[in-house]
């Protein structure tokens, strides 16, 4: 087999380019999928499509050995880009309330997208490993429910079993280092979505109401107190309001108001006493307002932590530190972002290794002499999920490649030397 590496990675910065200009949203996916569906077969993978309604599956095999998972998310948020860049996205879609919305990568799943195809191109052009490879490139992460639609499609019946989930998510600190944590890694995530029932009413005559957006605020403040004074100081919990919506008219009272919530815990306790707490508060706030109605509260999804293997990491970390230097890789701690990746690992029965891949341009760093003052940088960077995020191509695209390929090769058995006198 050959042993030289794939040349050139301007192909893949113009894929990354092309996929940013035009993100879609979950479970929409069709343009993103069809364009890697189309480069996996260009690699040799037995590919199949529809996978979880819109996921891609590729299949790579060099004959006996371990099978290996290496995963990619591919869709967009429901938000405005504001970079500026000349290929920044001009999208609109049709978000799953039927709402006509901007459409943005915002959350650097093209990224995720480029780097995975260009690693399946270097492990199909340097077969010097034996087992298989089994690439998924997964819907509606952000939904939180792409990854158990893959797994309930049948994806490990259908593509065999992994030994491991491997994974990346770029993230605002510098390009060319890397970010792994043994343990709880990434936190649990659910969103709650909240209708608050008042008794609408004009303006000028409040006491003849039930003002919805008054009990909305009220709701809003007290859900502060759940992590200020309901969790412990050594426990983690984050609750946020990303979302009030009420009226139509400076002068009109509404009869609703919905709030939409999200809450990221590490601990299953923690978990269930947040959300345990959110409902309590809740409901206290509107009969203390005097609603007639109970407020309608709904789970729209929820997924739990990810817990990298502690074992899988420690073999799968030298990989890293020989790819970009041991100083350029760190644990960076318990990371409040969630992921689902977490379930493929658990439907497989397989550890999990997911890290982060730097994406920011390096030369903002460079007066940064200690890891505090990368930190503090990074704090105040546009992080994901700004209008502002936008990582640097390059080289971001080339570590988070060799990325891919170092911890696949760390679990593929290597390419058995051929026998002595052997023709």
């Amino acid at each position: 087999m050959g042993t030289g590496a794939v040349t050139g990675t301007a192909d893949l910065a113009d894929l990354y380019r092309d996929l940013h200009q035009h993100p879609e949203l979950s479970f929409a996916e069709t343009r993103t999928s069809g364009i890697v569906a189309a480069r996996l077969r260009a690699a040799g993978l037995e590919t199949t499509e529809a996978v979880g309604r819109t996921g891609v599956v590729g299949v790579l095999r060099n004959g006996p050995g371990p099978t290996v998972l290496l995963r990619a998310d591919m869709d967009a948020l429901p938000m405005e880009e504001r970079t500026g860049l000349p290929y920044a996205s001009r999208q609109r879609g049709i978000d799953r309330d039927g709402n006509d919305v901007p459409v943005a990568h915002s959350c650097g799943h093209d990224v995720h997208v480029t780097c995975l195809i260009g690693a399946v191109r270097e492990l199909a052009h340097d077969r010097s490993w034996q087992g298989t490879v089994l690439v998924v490139f997964q819907p509606a992460e952000e939904f939180g429910e792409g990854a158990q639609a893959m797994v309930d499609d049948g994806l490990y019946d259908r593509f065999g079993r992994p030994e491991v989930v491997l994974g990346q998510h770029v993230a605002p600190f510098p390009a060319g280092h890397l970010a792994v944590r043994p343990g709880p890694a990434f936190a649990a995530a659910d969103g709650v979505r909240v209708v608050l029932h008042g008794r609408g009413g004009h303006g000028s005559r409040p006491e003849t109401t039930v003002d919805p957006v008054v009990m909305a605020a009220a709701t809003v403040l007290r859900l502060q107190t759940i992590v200020s004074r309901e969790i412990g100081g050594t426990e983690t919990a984050v609750v946020t309001v990303g979302a009030l919506r009420a009226g139509t008219k400076e002068n009109i009272i509404p009869d609703e108001a919905e709030l939409l919530i999200s809450t990221r815990t590490f601990e299953p306790d923690v978990r269930r006493r947040t959300l345990d707490a959110i409902e309590r508060i809740v409901r206290a706030e509107a009969s203390a307002s005097g609603a007639e109605q109970a407020p309608t509260i709904t789970v729209l999804h929820g997924f739990p932590a990810v817990v990298n293997e502690p074992g899988a990491v420690a073999r799968t970390r030298p990989a890293f530190e020989a790819l970009v230097g041991p100083a350029r890789v760190f644990d960076p701690g318990l990371v409040t972002g969630s992921e689902d990746v977490g379930l493929l690992a658990a439907a497989a029965g397989a550890p999990c290794v997911f890290w982060l891949l730097g994406g920011a341009d390096p030369a903002q760093f460079e007066d940064a002499r200690s890891a505090e003052a990368v930190m503090a940088r990074v704090a105040e960077m546009p992080s994901n999920h700004s209008p502002l995020f936008a990582p640097v191509i390059e080289p971001t695209l080339t570590t988070g490649v060799g990325a891919l390929v170092a911890a696949a090769r760390t679990w593929l058995h290597a390419e058995e030397p051929a026998a002595a006198g052997a023709d």
